[in-house]
């Protein structure tokens, strides 16, 4: 366990504090990995090419577009069930949720168009554990 993290799911969940960004991504393959933009939020390298989160400025006009929500809690990685508590309250509503886990937090990416219903849901999820 790193220290200051925390591993307990009530905890977790109370502490999410979920915050929308105000950019616009988007996920899209790059063809050539030495011209990665800067922008890039994520690199993810898999057998079938690599695949960049970019600005949707940064990106192709045609790409799916997704909105970032960041769970401030400073989660464990070796934590159980955040991300099974926050992806079954989104499906459960019919929302996508991509997760990205970091060292100091989790990054949702959700559909851009159902980006405040999924931030009202993540609020709710986390006011609930209070009970």
């Amino acid at each position: 366990m790193v220290p200051g993290t925390i591993r307990d799911l009530k905890a977790m969940l109370l502490g999410m504090s979920p915050r929308l960004s105000d950019r616009v991504w988007c996920f899209h393959k790059v063809s050539d990995a030495r011209f990665i933009p800067d922008t890039a939020f994520a690199i993810i390298r898999e057998e079938e090419g690599v695949c960049c989160i970019l600005p949707a400025q940064a990106a192709p006009a045609d790409a799916p577009q997704f909105a970032q929500i960041t769970l401030r809690v400073h989660s464990d990685l070796e934590a159980v069930g955040l991300t099974a508590a926050v992806a079954s309250v989104l499906a459960n509503s019919g929302i996508a949720c991509n997760v990205i886990a970091g060292l100091h937090h989790d990054h949702l990416f959700v559909p851009f168009a159902q980006r405040d219903e999924a931030l009202a849901l993540l609020n709710r999820l986390s006011l609930d554990a209070r009970r």
